[in-house]
């Protein structure tokens, strides 16, 4: 992921509500890990902090004023971790919670070039990871079964080969309007804070095809 979206590190930590799990996947360095643990910066991080209350990707230069951002990230310069940064959150249906978070050192204008270029499949990659995770455990496994009508999945499959909302409403010669709705029930039966989310949740259950 961080080889395709030109990140230098990125993190996953997830909640699992329905077996009580807690998961992580990193590849930071491990001196940077073990120092990170040895310190409880988990209990103090920010990142973590505001994407576990937020509906939309956390970017970190909004936390540089933040104490606690400080005490966390002066010392990652020292492990070549940079403080430039995002993190996505992921909600589940059970009330699983997923963050992926991506690092990158670069200049401001760099960094906002990236963002826009890669936001949208990075909040799918996030969703897909997520739900990947969350799938292992044979409990939630058997929960997962969700409903989407057929004109939702013919949507989100348009939306899926990267179509607008528009284009949609078009090919399917309905209004704007009502390919509006049928995406905001998608969202909402799929637990997905976004759309590009919902297409990747609907992807990884098989209910629309991948492109």
């Amino acid at each position: 992921m961080c080889d395709r979206f030109e990140f230098d590190y990125a993190a996953y930590a997830g909640f699992n509500s329905v077996d009580g799990s807690v998961h992580g996947f990193v590849n930071y360095p491990d001196a940077w890990k073990q120092h990170y643990a040895e310190n409880g910066y988990e209990t103090m991080d920010p990142t973590l902090r505001m994407a576990a209350r937020s509906v939309a990707p956390v970017d970190w230069q909004r936390l540089e004023h933040d104490r606690s951002f400080a005490e966390v990230f002066r010392p990652a310069r020292d492990f070549g971790i940079s403080d430039r940064g995002l993190t996505i959150p992921i909600r589940g249906p059970y009330g699983d919670l997923g963050m992926l978070s991506v690092t990158r050192d670069c200049s401001p204008e760099e960094w906002r070039k990236l963002k826009r270029h890669v936001m949208t499949d990075l909040q799918g990659v996030a969703t897909h990871i997520h739900d990947a995770v969350m799938r292992s455990g044979l409990v939630m496994r058997s929960l997962r079964v969700t409903a989407l009508s057929t004109r939702e999945r013919e949507i989100l499959q348009w939306i899926a080969a990267g179509k607008t909302h528009m284009d949609v409403s078009e090919i399917l010669n309905i209004s704007h309007r009502t390919v509006e709705v049928h995406v905001r029930s998608a969202r909402e039966k799929l637990h997905a804070l976004t759309t590009p989310q919902a297409v990747a949740r609907a992807v990884s259950m098989g209910l629309i095809q991948p492109l």
